[in-house]
């Protein structure tokens, strides 16, 4: 039996990690933070990394307010997560805490939420008459956990559900989160 060695990248001198750091670019979008790391790996000088993404940020391919506004629209209109998942999501891409939020408040508001999160259910279970897909308690609770996913409140899932089934009342406390949703009571 062999065992296969994997060879460690080669060290990049400043313009070549500028050249890497395009590629990568190019191929998707970066938070700062998400490059810096990847750009580690690959730096034979650590100091050529913040002169890398110093000119990064000076030609304008490195904004963290662009991507979070570009990848909470990208994420709202293209797949139709709620707010949670795409705060979680923005996290996970090591955006700033305070520029992510900022960009969830901007492209959310309750109302526009609540909509969303109706599509999406209707979205998923299309092909089903929902009065009576979720007649059935297990229905429900599926249906309640496939939104909490998707990064929709407790409050607002209910509220959803219940424009189809008087059961969503019934909805496990233990997931339910019991936050209040300002602007819809």
């Amino acid at each position: 039996m062999s065992t296969m060695a994997f060879k460690k990248p080669a060290l990049l001198d400043e313009n070549a990690l500028f050249d890497y750091a395009l590629r990568g670019l190019g191929s998707r979008a970066h938070s700062i933070s998400e490059l810096k790391t990847k750009l580690k790996r690959r730096a034979e000088v650590p100091a050529a990394i913040d002169a890398v993404l110093s000119k990064l940020k000076q030609y304008g391919y490195l904004n963290d307010r662009k991507f979070a506004d570009s990848f909470t629209a990208s994420r709202k209109e293209g797949r139709g997560f709620g707010r949670e998942r795409v705060l979680r999501e923005l996290n996970n891409k090591q955006v700033p805490r305070i520029v992510a939020e900022e960009a969830v408040k901007e492209a959310y508001d309750p109302a526009d939420e609540l909509a969303l999160a109706d599509q999406l259910l209707q979205k998923k279970y299309r092909g089903k008459d929902l009065h009576d897909f979720l007649a059935e308690p297990k229905n429900v609770q599926a249906a309640f956990r496939r939104m909490r996913y998707a990064g929709y409140s407790s409050a607002i899932t209910i509220m959803v559900l219940k424009r189809y089934t008087s059961r969503a009342e019934e909805i496990d406390e233990s997931e339910a989160d019991g936050e209040p949703v300002e602007g819809l009571e």
